[in-house]
């Protein structure tokens, strides 16, 4: 059986508009957080193991995660969950990162969501399986999605690839 999902699960329940809904939204809010926080952490010591210093911004205000300096170059991340997809055999095919920020969450006012740009980051970096995925900001729209295996039909104009986006790699052209 494919694992449902977080971005999945947010659009059932949506969906399902239950009574007592907000009291799930903040359960599902708060595991959101928690994904974000694990993912951040995962991102500054895979970073830091690879010898980059990594420095962290005051507060939570600011629209990048992390700071890191490759030899004296200062760079922006804004970490990003790995959220894995599935092929119909249950095979993980791509990975999806949401690469928008929002804002209005009380009950009165709409959330909106904002694409982020070069002036508010650099990087989006991800952790899976180990590794650590640098993906420039302005190759982004509003979803990102790295092919682990190729397409069905061999596709290959459009389609990005996990393994170009690989710490190592990246980190040796910055």
């Amino acid at each position: 059986m494919v694992p449902l999902s977080s971005k999945r699960l947010w659009r059932r329940l949506k969906r399902e508009q239950l009574r007592g809904h907000r009291q799930l939204y903040g359960v599902i809010a708060q595991m959101t957080k928690n994904k974000g926080n694990l993912t951040e952490l995962q991102c500054i010591t895979r970073l830091y193991e690879l010898g980059c210093a990594v420095s962290i911004p005051y507060g939570d205000s600011e629209k990048y995660d992390l700071i890191i300096d490759v030899n004296g170059h200062l760079y922006r991340l804004q970490c990003k969950h790995a959220n894995p997809l599935y092929d119909e055999n249950g095979i993980v095919e791509k990975i999806e990162i949401s690469t928008t920020w929002q804002t209005g969450y009380t009950k009165n006012s709409p959330s909106v969501r904002h694409k982020y740009t070069k002036e508010d980051c650099d990087y989006f970096v991800t952790f899976y399986e180990g590794k650590t995925y640098l993906i420039p900001v302005d190759e982004c729209s509003t979803t990102k999605y790295l092919r682990i295996t190729p397409t069905k039909n061999n596709q290959k104009v459009g389609i990005t690839f996990l393994k170009d986006y690989v710490d190592e790699e990246v980190l040796k052209i910055l």
